[in-house]
């Protein structure tokens, strides 16, 4: 049975929170990736930056439904939702564009997890962790050499 760590890539392309968006954008682009984790100073990971987290900044501001009635406003939708769309779009660190918390994998996870996490989720990108330390990086590619039979 093929794992994680059979298919990952251990030199990991890595962002810290501090860094600055154009920057992250031209690590992406330069090593042509999808993502890229975001690790703090003792290599653990604490988020993950996609390509679509920074194309979503060049969305532009949605204006909240509201309702009226007896001149007072009403919201219909959470405020919570339209400061954390206006953060991302303004973001001007990693830390304000990435997606904190995100799923990651062990060392020993299968493939089979792995391939449906990707299709079942949207991942192209997805972590090894051993604990909370990054040891690995899988994108599709690495699930797609799986299909090629070794000679």
């Amino acid at each position: 049975m093929i794992k994680a760590e059979d298919i990952m890539e251990t030199n990991v392309i890595c962002v810290s929170p501090d860094t600055e968006i154009p920057r992250a954008v031209e690590i992406l682009l330069n090593n042509h990736i999808n993502g890229v984790p975001v690790v703090n100073d003792k290599q653990e990971l604490v988020g993950i930056l996609c390509q679509s987290d920074l194309i979503f900044q060049q969305k532009t501001m949605p204006i909240p439904p509201i309702f009226t009635i007896l001149d007072s406003i009403i919201p219909l939708s959470s405020s919570k939702k339209l400061e954390d769309t206006l953060r991302k779009i303004s973001a001007a660190t990693v830390d304000q564009a990435m997606i904190k918390n995100p799923v990651a994998v062990s060392a020993d996870t299968p493939l089979s997890e792995i391939a449906s996490l990707m299709v079942e989720k949207h991942f192209h990108t997805i972590p090894v962790v051993d604990g909370k330390k990054l040891i690995g990086i899988i994108g599709k590619e690495d699930v797609l050499k799986t299909l090629i039979p070794n000679e």
